[in-house]
């Protein structure tokens, strides 16, 4: 794992965007459709032929994901189809050869650069066109009868040296990259009911350890996921739950580690033209502050189409959420999880930012008039609501307004704060408390 002080910014920003882009535009309706569809390299050939981004326009990227609150991105250099969106020296499968005619990695690193994000890689350790690359269960051609001829002659070695050679590329001509994302191992494994094992790619196939070690030694500062087959040697930063929400932060050991978990806005992670199952501006706005609280990061993922624009679908919950944060970042940025001794309310989630020494209060569902803390008595110095500044009352060991006898308890230890019958017009209501 990479020295502290170089995922400080990483442990600190919380919310970056992922771009997956390629080929799979065209098609529209996922980016594993080679997988889903099984299709050969020459069919798939009608996508490269005609790939032709003349709406591309990087610097409105960059501002669209600086306005959303991202502090950084991560940009399929290459996904398994094989496609890459630089002028790689080690290949012709690239969109200089398309009617695009042109590098399309270097402008959009260079506009998210410009507009102060930091920038990472996504890099497919997959390569479905690639004729060196073995045939196994996961690859478009698995159900082939003739699977077996067609690997002969490939050669997993020459693989292996390709890969590493379009890394070398990446991390040598194209800047300081901040992030790199591998994509994904999937090693051989027995299968129940099954003579013969189910066939995949792992760290020996990769070459797992040679290609950290040269990433680490061409970019020292670069941060690293965990998904190059080397979790128990302990050859990554940070772990990387995908479209999953964990219950509590992520541990190793029994200890809290890094994570990130990366997310779609719907159901695809390339462009799909008629996919519906997309997350409002709120479910996404309370995704990222559950994510926050437990320690970790989101990683937002956009789907461009095949003409270089961001689905309108997309823009539109950009905006939402650039809102939401333009008002309440500080519950973002630089916070993690609450000391122990602070517990969240229901319907609610808390924030906390150890050099402000500052409580967040996310209200997921907004209380009638009255939001009780418990164990906070005696230990807040001033609250109030993030989004206008306003006061908010507190009222310590709760109010007083019964009629009759009752049992006071821990009264002592609660804090009552009084708020506003009308929730505020905003996402997600933040109260700002301002720690003893």
């Amino acid at each position: 794992m990479a020295p502290l002080d170089h995922m400080s910014w990483f442990l600190h920003d919380r919310f970056g965007m992922f771009i997956h882009w390629g080929l799979y535009a065209l098609p529209a309706r996922h980016e594993w459709i080679r997988n889903f569809e099984q299709i050969s390299n020459e069919d798939y050939e009608k996508y490269f032929r005609r790939f032709d981004p003349d709406l591309y326009n990087p610097e409105a990227w960059a501002e669209m994901a600086a306005a959303a609150g991202m502090k950084y991105m991560v940009i399929t250099s290459k996904h398994h189809e094989g496609f890459c969106l630089w002028d790689s020296k080690l290949t012709d499968y690239k969109a200089t050869n398309t009617p695009a005619g042109r590098d399309l990695l270097r402008p959009m690193l260079d506009a998210f650069r410009a507009r102060g994000l930091k920038v990472g890689l996504y890099h497919s350790l997959i390569d479905w066109h690639h004729p060196d690359f073995l045939i196994d269960d996961l690859h478009p051609l698995r159900n082939r009868p003739e699977r077996e001829k067609l690997n002969n002659g490939r050669d997993p070695k020459r693989y292996a040296a390709y890969l590493h050679g379009q890394v070398r590329e990446l991390l040598t001509e194209y800047g300081r990259i901040d992030v790199m994302f591998y994509d994904f191992s999937y090693p051989k494994r027995d299968e129940k009911g099954s003579p013969q094992p189910w066939l995949g790619k792992g760290r020996e196939e990769w070459e797992s350890e040679k290609l950290l070690a040269m990433t680490r030694e061409l970019q020292p500062h670069i941060v690293v996921n965990d998904r190059l087959d080397l979790i128990e040697q302990g050859g990554w930063d940070y772990r990387t739950p995908e479209q999953y929400v964990p219950k509590e932060g992520v541990t190793m050991d029994g200890k809290p580690v890094a994570w990130e978990a990366c997310h779609t806005f719907s159901g695809s992670w390339g462009y799909h033209r008629d996919e519906t199952s997309w997350k409002s501006v709120e479910q996404l706005v309370q995704m990222l502050i559950d994510h926050v609280s437990k320690g970790g990061n989101v990683l937002l993922n956009v789907g461009p189409t095949a003409r270089g624009e961001f689905d309108y679908r997309a823009v539109e919950r950009l905006k939402g959420m650039g809102e939401w944060m333009k008002r309440h970042a500080r519950a973002i940025y630089g916070c993690g999880p609450a000391p122990a001794e602070f517990q969240a309310p229901k319907d609610c989630r808390l924030t906390y930012n150890p050099g402000t020494r500052r409580l967040y209060v996310h209200i997921f569902a907004w209380p009638v008039h009255h939001l009780h803390l418990e164990g906070m008595g005696g230990k807040v110095a001033y609250a109030q609501l993030l989004n206008d500044g306003s006061e908010v009352k507190m009222i310590e060991g709760g109010p007083q307004h019964v009629a009759g006898p009752v049992e006071l308890g821990e009264q002592s230890k609660l804090l009552t704060l009084e708020l506003p019958i009308h929730k505020p017009p905003v996402t997600v209501p933040v109260i700002e408390l301002y720690l003893r």
